[in-house]
C-alpha cells in the first residue's frame, strides 16, 4: 500500500484529498495540520480511507516555541497536547497510530492501552535524520519498538550512500515483513521506499507532491503509483455504484417451504431467483401450494413487486399428501429438508430425485439420523444394486426412497456431517402430535440451525434449545466451542401464514468484499449485519486481516457496506461453521502477507465438488504455496504490491470450476490479481446461487 503523508492542510482540504479517489491510504500529520481537537475527531470518524494518526511530541514542542513556560513545563505541555490529539484520533477510529520511541514513558503506556482497547494498530517509530547506524544497532532499535508494544515497527534513517539503504532493507531478513516498515530518507534512499514493499512491508510513505514532501527523498504519490502499479486499474475507481446483493438462499428456501406448509397466504419480499431457489418454488408447487411470482397480496390488496413471492399454503398435517416422488433439483439443503418432511406428509414411501452434482454427492449421515426416527433411506437408481436395501447407517445418494413414517420421542444423533438433515427434522417434527427431544452431539454449521428456527418462528412454529460446551464455550459463547445442542420440540403445532423479508446473501457478498479489500473498493446493499447467516463471518475475517470496512446510513444493521483496500496480513480462522466461505477466503489469504491457516477442511468433501481438493489445486496452479495439514488449509500469502514488484502475480490460464458455483466466483476474484486472463471451463453453474454474478462483478472492473 502507498500511504500519502498529508501536512499543512485544513480539514476541508484534507477531506477533498481523501474524496478524490487518488489516495488509498493516508498519514495525517496532526502536528503539522491546522486541526482542532473536534476536527481531528470528525476526520478520523468520517473517512473510509485507511488513516494513520501521527503527532510527534517534538513537532508540537516546536509549535509552542515562544511560550513563556520554562523548558520542563514546555516539554510537559507538548507531551500532553500530542497525547490528547492521538487519543482523540484513536477513539474516533484511526486504523493506525504512530508514536515515536522517544515519547515519554507514561504517554507510551497510555497510548498503548488506548490502541489495544480500540483495536488500533500501534506503530512505534524511530527516525535518524543524521545517518544510518550498523545493522546490529538497527536490529536492536527494531526489537526496542516491539518491546514498547509495537504492532508495527517503523525504522527510518538517512542514507549517505546505497549501502546505507541496503542495510536498512536487510532488516526484512530478520523480522516479520508484515510487521515492519523500514526504508531510508534522502536521495540515496528513494528506491528503498519501493524496495520495502517488494520485501512485504504493509505500506510505504509518499508525498502529495515532490514539493510537499514530509521527509527528504519522499516520492510523490502519483510517481509511486506508476512505479508500483504501472497501468493496472483497480475496481471501484474513479466512480462507484452500490451493488445489490441477491436473496440469501439459506433463508429463501426455508421460507418458501414454510410458506408452502402454512395455512393461508404468505408474502415473501426480497426474493431473487437462482437455481436452488427456483427448485424450492417447484417443490412448493409439487406439494400443492399456489406460488405467484412478482405479485404481493396483502390485506385484500394486490400490488406488483418483482421481488415478491405470494404463496398459498397447504395447511400441512401428517399424511396430508399422496405423492410417489419429489424432485429437488441440485439443492442439497432442499433434499435434506424434504426427507424428514416427506416422511411426515407422505404415505410412507416417497422417492426423492435430483440432478447434476447432487447425484454425485453422498448424503453423509442422513441414513443413520433418519433411522433413529424410524425412517429408512433406500438407495434407488443405478446405485441400488451395489448396496443392501434398508441397511441402517449406509451412505446414500439421490435418487433414494424415503420409507416409513417419522417417529417422535427422544433420540441422540450426531451432527458431525452437517446441519441440513437436522434442519429438516426441526421443520417436520412439530407437525407430529407427540413431543420430541433431540440430543445433537458434535454439531456443525450451527448458525444454519438457528436460521431454520428463526424462519419457523416467523411462521408460528417454535423450537427451544440448550447449547452445551466446556469452559471455553461458557466463556466465549462461540459456536465453534459448542459440543452439543438439545432441542425441545413440542408436537401438535402448525405453520401459519406470514409476511417476511428475505435477507441479502452474505455468501455472495463475501466475493465482492474480498475483491474490494484487495483490489480497490466496493459498496454493497441489501445486507443485514445482525444476520444469523454463518457467512457473515467474512466481516470478522476481513477485519482480522486488516481490511477497511464501514457501514453507511442511518440503519444500524442494514446500511450500505463499504470496503476498500488496506494493508492485509495473514489470519487464522475456523471456517467449520461457514464452509461456503472457503474458496473466496483462500483467495483472500493469497494476498495477505504471511501464512494464513483456515480450519474446517473436513467439511468440504461433499460440497458441489471435493472443495478442499479443488481449492488446493487452484491455488497451486496459480503459483501459491499452499497445503492441507490435518483439518487446516495453510496458505502462504504476499501483498498485491509485493506480487506486482517481484513478478509473483497469480498465474492466468485455463482452470476448472469442478462445476462448483463457489469456485467460479473465487476464480473471478483471483483473476483480478493474475498475470493474464483466467479461463474457466464451466461458468454456467454459478446460476445455482447467483445467476447475475458475472454481470454485476463485471461492472466493478
Amino acid at each position: 500500500m502507498i500511504c500519502t503523508s498529508i501536512q499543512n492542510r485544513n480539514l476541508d482540504q484534507i477531506f477533498e484529498l481523501l474524496d478524490s479517489g487518488n489516495i488509498e491510504m493516508a498519514e495525517i500529520r496532526i502536528d503539522r495540520c491546522h486541526l482542532t481537537q473536534d476536527e481531528v475527531e470528525e476526520l478520523f470518524s468520517s473517512s473510509d480511507v485507511t488513516l494513520v494518526a501521527t503527532c510527534r511530541v517534538s513537532e508540537v514542542r516546536a509549535s509552542l516555541a515562544g511560550s513563556s513556560a520554562d523548558e520542563r513545563k514546555l516539554d510537559t505541555k507538548a507531551s500532553q497536547k500530542a497525547e490528547s490529539m492521538l487519543i482523540t484520533a484513536i477513539h474516533a477510529g484511526a486504523a493506525y497510530a504512530d508514536l515515536e520511541i522517544e515519547a515519554p514513558a507514561m504517554m507510551s503506556k497510555r497510548i498503548r492501552r488506548e490502541t489495544r482497547e480500540c483495536g488500533t494498530v500501534l506503530i512505534r517509530s524511530y527516525h535518524d535524520f543524521s545517518g544510518t547506524d550498523s545493522l546490529e544497532a538497527l536490529k536492536a532499535l527494531t526489537e526496542k519498538c516491539f518491546s514498547l508494544g509495537a504492532d508495527i515497527a517503523k525504522i527510518v534513517t538517512t542514507a549517505s550512500g546505497k549501502e546505507d539503504a541496503a542495510r536498512v532493507i536487510s532488516l526484512y531478513d530478520h523480522f516479520d515483513s508484515a510487521k515492519l516498515v523500514a526504508f531510508s530518507m534522502g536521495g540515496d534512499g528513494r528506491q528503498s521506499r519501493i524496495d520495502c514493499l517488494s520485501k512485504g512491508a504493509p505500506y510505504t510513505y509518499a508525498a502529495l507532491t515532490e514539493e510537499d514532501a514530509a521527509a527528504p527523498g519522499q516520492i510523490s504519490t502519483g510517481q509511486m503509483r506508476k512505479m508500483v502499479y504501472g497501468d493496472r486499474k483497480f475496481i471501484g475507481y474513479p466512480s462507484l455504484s452500490p451493488v445489490q446483493m441477491p436473496a440469501s438462499k439459506s433463508f429463501a428456501q426455508r421460507a418458501i417451504i414454510a410458506a408452502a406448509l402454512a395455512d393461508g397466504v404468505s408474502v415473501l419480499r426480497g426474493y431473487s431467483p437462482c437455481g436452488d431457489n427456483e427448485s424450492a418454488v417447484s417443490v412448493a408447487r409439487a406439494l400443492g401450494a399456489e406460488v405467484t411470482v412478482g405479485v404481493a397480496y396483502e390485506s385484500g390488496n394486490v400490488s406488483k413487486d418483482n421481488s415478491a413471492l405470494t404463496i398459498k399454503g397447504i395447511g400441512a398435517a401428517p399424511g396430508r399428501l399422496s405423492m410417489d416422488s419429489l424432485h429437488t433439483g441440485e439443492s442439497g439443503l432442499l433434499t435434506r429438508m424434504m426427507i424428514p418432511l416427506m416422511s411426515v406428509l407422505g404415505g410412507g414411501k416417497v422417492e426423492i430425485t435430483g440432478e447434476k452434482t447432487l447425484t454425485r454427492r453422498p448424503l453423509k449421515g442422513a441414513s443413520a439420523i433418519m433411522s433413529a426416527f424410524g425412517v429408512n433411506l433406500v438407495q434407488t437408481g443405478e446405485r441400488a444394486s451395489s448396496v443392501k436395501e434398508g441397511e441402517p447407517g449406509q451412505e446414500v445418494f439421490v435418487p433414494l426412497s424415503v420409507q416409513g413414517r417419522l417417529r417422535a420421542g427422544r433420540a441422540a444423533i450426531s451432527g458431525a456431517d452437517g446441519s441440513q438433515i437436522v434442519s429438516g427434522l426441526l421443520m417436520a417434527l412439530p407437525l407430529l402430535p407427540e413431543d420430541t427431544v433431540i440430543e445433537l452431539a458434535n454439531p456443525k454449521s450451527i448458525p444454519y440451525l438457528f436460521i431454520t428456527m428463526d424462519v419457523m418462528k416467523a411462521f408460528g412454529v417454535k423450537v427451544w434449545c440448550d447449547m452445551e460446551g466446556g469452559e471455553d464455550f461458557a466463556e466465549s459463547k462461540d459456536w465453534n466451542d459448542c459440543t452439543g445442542i438439545t432441542f425441545h420440540i413440542k408436537g401438535g403445532q402448525s405453520y401459519k401464514a406470514a409476511q417476511m423479508d428475505i435477507e441479502g446473501d452474505w455468501s455472495s457478498a463475501a466475493n465482492f468484499l474480498a475483491a474490494g479489500a484487495v483490489f480497490g473498493r466496493v459498496e454493497l446493499t441489501g445486507l443485514d449485519t445482525k444476520s444469523l447467516q454463518a457467512d457473515l463471518s467474512v466481516m470478522d475475517i476481513l477485519m482480522e486481516a486488516g481490511a477497511s470496512l464501514s457501514q453507511l446510513g442511518d440503519d444500524d444493521s442494514k446500511g450500505m457496506i463499504h470496503v476498500q483496500r488496506a494493508p492485509l496480513s495473514a489470519f487464522d480462522v475456523d471456517a467449520g461453521n461457514c464452509p461456503d466461505l472457503f474458496p473466496i477466503i483462500s483467495v483472500l489469504a493469497a494476498f495477505c502477507q504471511g501464512t494464513s491457516r483456515i480450519a474446517g477442511v473436513g467439511r468440504l468433501a461433499n460440497k458441489e465438488s471435493d472443495r478442499g481438493r479443488a481449492i488446493l489445486e487452484m491455488l497451486t496452479a496459480m503459483g501459491v504455496n499452499a497445503k492441507i495439514a490435518g483439518d487446516r488449509l495453510v496458505i502462504e500469502g504476499h501483498s498485491l504490491q509485493q506480487r506486482l514488484l517481484t513478478g509473483k502475480l497469480l498465474k492466468g490460464g485455463h482452470y476448472t470450476s469442478h462445476h462448483d458455483h463457489r469456485m467460479v466466483m473465487a476464480l473471478r476474484v483471483a483473476e483480478l490479481g493474475a498475470d493474464g486472463p483466467v479461463i474457466i471451463d464451466d461458468t454456467e453453474c454459478v446460476a445455482k446461487s447467483f445467476p447475475t454474478f458475472s454481470e454485476l462483478f463485471g461492472r466493478l472492473k
